[in-house]
């Protein structure tokens, strides 16, 4: 029942938001933006949202979209910013009523095994609870000198699903031929990461529709729609891919009409 809430139709299409603790305010995100985003990626056909516990507390409406909890935060500010803490708890979870949980765990980063030991305790207590995971689990470290090698992506990948995600989002590769590599490798679905924004909306929507071709069930893209001129157009575009495996061309039409 909770699963079915972040999905459409066993697709993904989820907006992250928990940018405020990594990087601060960034544009989109502002307090005083925060309201009018939301309801424009749930207008584009937003499936979720991913925010952390102290704006779920605040905000005035419930988004018509399924709700995640982010538990892991760090800083730009640290000494140690890809050592990803926990901030929150399954019960927390349950006291707001979010439909599933989100972790972040970095392999190759100094704190690897602080971070893999609690994904292992977030993912027992989400068995218990009966509430979806959904692990962000990232090749991002001293010991990773390509973040998107296929080989490291993989691993990633299937670390997520060993632990017990749901769903697992990663990188994505770069290509279909080695992102398929990924998604054969892992046993649950994957979303891929939206990443830095890219140059052009076409460069991103291309990605999106070839990571799709490859196997995935989704995309988890935050700066590429909430800084986008237009998110209400860009979430659209995305959906058409998503959601009706729509050709690029067809999807930056929909943006562009939107």
């Amino acid at each position: 029942m909770r699963i079915s809430r972040i999905l459409d139709k066993s697709k993904a299409l989820i907006i992250p938001m928990d940018h405020g603790i990594t990087i601060g305010p960034v544009k989109g995100l502002k307090w005083n933006e925060m309201k009018s985003t939301i309801e424009k990626v749930v207008h584009g056909g937003a499936t979720a949202i991913l925010l952390h516990k102290g704006l779920y507390r605040i905000l005035d409406d419930i988004p018509n979209c399924g709700m995640i909890l982010h538990l892991s935060a760090s800083t730009k500010l640290s000494e140690v910013p890809n050592w990803k803490v926990l901030v929150g708890s399954i019960e927390e979870a349950v006291r707001l009523g979010v439909d599933a949980i989100s972790i972040h765990v970095n392999l190759g980063s100094k704190n690897e095994a602080q971070m893999l030991e609690s994904f292992g305790y977030i993912s027992d207590a989400c068995d218990k609870w009966q509430i979806p995971l959904i692990s962000m689990v990232y090749p991002r470290g001293i010991n990773i000198k390509d973040p998107y090698n296929p080989e490291v992506v993989a691993h990633a990948a299937r670390v997520g699903a060993e632990l017990g995600a749901d769903i697992v989002k990663t990188n994505y590769t770069g290509s279909y031929e080695s992102f398929k590599e990924v998604v054969e490798g892992c046993p649950v679905p994957i979303v891929i990461a939206g990443g830095p924004k890219t140059e052009t909306d076409q460069e991103f929507l291309q990605n999106v529709y070839d990571a799709m071709q490859a196997g995935a069930i989704g995309v988890a893209a935050g700066r590429n729609v909430f800084q986008h001129e237009n998110p209400i157009g860009m979430v659209t575009a995305i959906s058409k891919i998503i959601k009706e495996n729509a050709p690029v061309q067809d999807a930056l039409k929909a943006l562009n009409r939107s």
